[in-house]
């Protein structure tokens, strides 16, 4: 799209408003496709948790758009991001999805690289003569850096460095690593599933509180009373932020911001039986301290443009097409911490987001209904006005009620930035 101008006759700069962006960013494959140029190849993108590779060899195979990656930790424990592709005739040379090795082997030719990969091996390098250097072929590495345990690369080496890029999101990441309960967390596992839609219907989702007693009811029927007042939060004291560079915040239940605070209140019922467990091994205060964190932060956290840090594990979005997305559900664990403990946090895993849980399937269908929706209509928009009215500027960006599509506005700021650049 090097015009700059849509099929519908609009401009990219005009396709997203303070209020409002327009459909096509939902239908438009010339859009997504420009999207993964100029967004997904031009920013900082998370590709994995340092847990995801704790030793030497580990690595984690994962896409950057629809650019295959592998994230590996060599020898000397350094991390590296390297295009999943053979230099020689462009084979991957990595299929496992997590693993350990001393090596990646493309199956197709032999050419064996390092695990920060450089070219080591070429069978029968005597057919080249004196025609191939094997310093001039690496496997291509991107710019990675990492911040609290989180790594992101970016194929832009003249980028911003990483904590100028998160910002004040820094301090919620800081926040959302507290769930290891004085544990280090650790990724206990994961499930994948595919939806009909753009991958932005998702990215609004994680900072979305308006949706959530009407997709969520079933739920919320499943719940506990206590659980269910606490999950109230709608008309509650919470709030959305911008923090910008597309990044944003949604509190939902403020007394659960810092789970390492007031930790001589009330143990909520629901975790009586845990903490009676827990006091056979571990003294009160670290009790406590358990306790609180296997029930997971009271907020959202998204970080533009593919991971959310949501109440007690990562959720990450991968593009497909313009009409399909892959989503990642990770579950956050204590590493080294107890078995009860560890055990809690699985069964809420499951209970809403696991794949026979009720949270996931409620919100797939939401999206699905979306992108089935944007095809009515040949001009149409959609709104993203809710809490403008009551938008205040704070020292770390915007912010609104709980409610609010704050979120939303911020991230379509960015993807209009990067865009139009």
């Amino acid at each position: 799209m090097t015009s700059q101008t849509t099929s519908k006759g609009h401009t990219l700069a005009d396709l997203v408003q303070h209020d409002r962006v327009h459909t096509s960013l939902y239908t438009d494959p010339a859009i997504f496709e420009d999207e993964m140029e100029k967004v997904f190849a031009n920013t900082w993108v998370w590709v994995a948790h340092a847990s995801e590779i704790p030793e030497a060899g580990s690595y984690k195979t994962g896409y950057i758009g629809r650019q295959p990656v592998v994230t590996v930790r060599d020898r000397k424990q350094q991390v590296h991001v390297l295009l999943n592709r053979c230099r020689h005739r462009a084979a991957t040379v990595c299929e496992g999805h997590k693993g350990k090795t001393n090596s990646f082997v493309c199956p197709y030719h032999g050419w064996s690289y390092s695990l920060d990969g450089a070219l080591r091996g070429v069978p029968s390098p005597e057919s080249y003569g004196d025609l191939l250097d094997k310093a001039d072929y690496p496997l291509v590495k991107l710019r990675v850096e990492e911040y609290a345990g989180m790594i992101f690369a970016t194929f832009k080496d003249d980028i911003e460095p990483l904590v100028d890029f998160l910002g004040p999101a820094k301090k919620w990441m800081d926040l959302f690593m507290k769930q290891g309960g004085g544990f280090p967390i650790k990724v206990g596992g994961e499930h994948r599933f595919r939806f009909p839609g753009n991958w932005k219907i998702q990215l609004e989702n994680t900072t979305d509180a308006y949706h959530f007693p009407l997709v969520h009811k079933s739920f919320l029927s499943s719940v506990d009373k206590q659980t269910e007042e606490m999950l109230d939060f709608v008309e509650g004291p919470g709030f959305v932020e911008d923090l910008g560079n597309g990044h944003s915040v949604m509190v939902m239940i403020p007394d659960l911001v810092d789970l390492e605070a007031n930790l001589d209140a009330p143990i909520p019922e629901r975790f009586a039986a845990l903490a009676e467990e827990l006091r056979a091994d571990y003294p009160e205060d670290q009790v406590r301290r358990i306790v609180r964190a296997v029930g997971g932060s009271g907020f959202n956290l998204n970080i533009f443009p593919n991971i959310a840090c949501s109440m007690a594990f990562f959720r990450v979005l991968r593009p497909v097409s313009v009409t399909e997305t892959e989503i990642h559900h990770a579950v956050i664990t204590m590493d080294g911490g107890p078995e009860a403990g560890n055990r809690a946090r699985l069964r809420m895993h499951e209970h809403f987001q696991g794949p026979m849980g009720f949270g996931t399937p409620d919100d797939s269908e939401a999206w699905e209904r979306v992108q089935k929706g944007s095809n009515a209509g040949t001009d149409q928009w959609i709104l993203l006005n809710r809490g403008l009215a009551k938008e205040q500027e704070t020292a770390d960006g915007r912010r609104s009620d709980v409610s609010a599509e704050t979120g939303m506005r911020a991230a379509y700021r960015q993807w209009k930035k990067l865009m139009t650049a």
